[in-house]
């Protein structure tokens, strides 16, 4: 599975698979543009020549940053693995990654298809399950669809995707294609099914603004196709989502037929991020860590007892739009699976080298990030009476310092996820 640029996207896929009943290690892009793809070493910590993989999974995050990640060398090695029969699963940002785009080095061509762009940003901002229909006969179709008539029923997770711009294209089959929103589906921070329809209506009427999601409706949502002797699977919904019962049983039916792949289960079981117990041996050593996960709790309560974040799954906390919940919900993960996870020799080692600086960021983050969502959520009460009483160019700055762009990353909470993110690559051998 590919490791770079994934976040809590990786986390849940990599959990995912090994709650299956799956072997699966994590690979930088470094390693695979070393040969780890095909049977060559590709690692430091990889000494003998070894088969190729069944499958290349890559998850969710940002196709752009995984791109360079790979470099040239990584994307020609991913594209000579499928070439020689190997298979590609990517969800949502994999998806995007496995595309063509005008500028080759922002992914892999795989697919003839590219990325298309939203009619509205808001578009973008969709989560929750949706309703989709099926393509049956298809070998790589959901179970159960087989011998039934197109149009066969499913309810899929989706978590703020890209879409597919479809072209007339030989190869490229549509295996899903959105419906309608099911019942835990939101735009942005708004729950659609508690929204009356008539409501939708007059929004549009007096505002211009769709909100139905009726842009929707036939868009494809997975496809597959061939490269070379290889297949692929590009799916904007994640079907790695814990307790999705359609997606997992599809995810579980892919893995079967798209790589021969036997999961000892089709269910990936509840995620609770709640209070971890460590796996550290020694709480001393493992102190920074969990300082910072105490610290990254506190926020998130801090942010929902003032209504700027909520609760949208055991996993995962939703946030009001411009809010930098997704940075927040990255490093959450990323602290919860650290913790959780027994340190190897070399994440210890690494750990030493690092922990007095990880525990200085993770204060100084903490206190500006707290003072940043109050700062936000007082800028939203002044904002009626006193819109300038709290300056926004300052509100920018201060977020900008923190959290980094909302797409690319940076700022103190990309140190913060490095290191944590490191430490989970070097002990991977660790069950969860």
């Amino acid at each position: 599975m590919l490791w770079d640029a994934s976040h809590i996207w990786g986390l849940m896929a990599w959990r995912a698979l090994r709650a299956l009943g799956l072997s699966c290690r994590l690979v930088k892009g470094q390693e695979i543009a070393e040969g780890a793809l095909l049977g060559k070493p590709g690692s430091c910590r990889a000494n003998e020549t070894a088969a190729p993989p069944p499958l290349l999974v890559v998850p969710g995050g940002n196709a752009k940053l995984k791109s360079l990640a790979l470099g040239e060398a990584g994307r020609t090695a991913v594209r000579a693995y499928l070439e020689q029969g190997g298979g590609y699963l990517g969800f949502c940002g994999g998806a995007g990654l496995a595309l063509s785009h005008r500028d080759p080095r922002d992914g892999l061509q795989l697919c003839p298809w590219s990325r298309a762009a939203y009619p509205q940003r808001l578009h973008h901002l969709i989560s929750g399950h949706v309703r989709v229909r099926a393509c049956a006969g298809e070998e790589l179709s959901p179970p159960g669809t087989a011998g039934s008539m197109d149009g066969a029923a499913l309810s899929l997770p989706v978590w703020w995707p890209g879409r597919f711009a479809p072209e007339r294209t030989e190869g490229v089959r549509v295996l899903a294609a959105y419906d309608a929103p099911d019942a835990d589906f939101w735009l942005a921070d708004l729950p659609l099914q508690r929204i009356p329809a008539h409501v939708f209506e007059a929004w549009q009427a007096l505002y211009g603004i769709n909100l139905s999601a009726d842009f929707l409706t036939d868009q494809p949502l997975v496809v597959s196709g061939a490269y070379g002797q290889g297949r692929y699977v590009l799916s904007y919904s994640h079907l790695e989502t814990p307790q999705s019962p359609d997606a997992n049983a599809w995810l579980t039916h892919l893995l079967r037929r798209l790589a021969a792949l036997e999961p000892r289960r089709d269910m990936v079981p509840g995620w609770e991020l709640g209070e971890p117990v460590p796996a550290w041996p020694d709480y001393t050593t493992a102190m920074p860590l969990l300082d910072a996960l105490r610290r990254t709790r506190a926020l998130l309560d801090l942010a929902v007892e003032h209504h700027l974040f909520f609760r949208r799954a055991p996993w995962l906390w939703g946030w009001r739009t411009g809010l930098p919940g997704a940075a927040c919900n990255n490093l959450h993960a990323a602290l919860c699976t650290a913790v959780n996870l027994a340190p190897s020799r070399e994440a210890l080692e690494y750990w030493h080298d690092v922990c007095v600086r990880f525990a200085e960021l993770s204060a100084l983050f903490a206190a500006g990030a707290e003072g940043y969502l109050l700062a936000c959520r007082l800028a939203e009460t002044l904002s009626p009476t006193l819109p300038d009483a709290v300056d926004q160019r300052g509100l920018d700055n201060q977020r900008e310092a923190l959290f980094g762009h909302p797409m690319h990353g940076g700022g103190l909470i990309e140190e913060l996820l490095t290191i944590t993110e490191e430490l989970i690559y070097l002990s991977q051998e660790a069950r969860l």
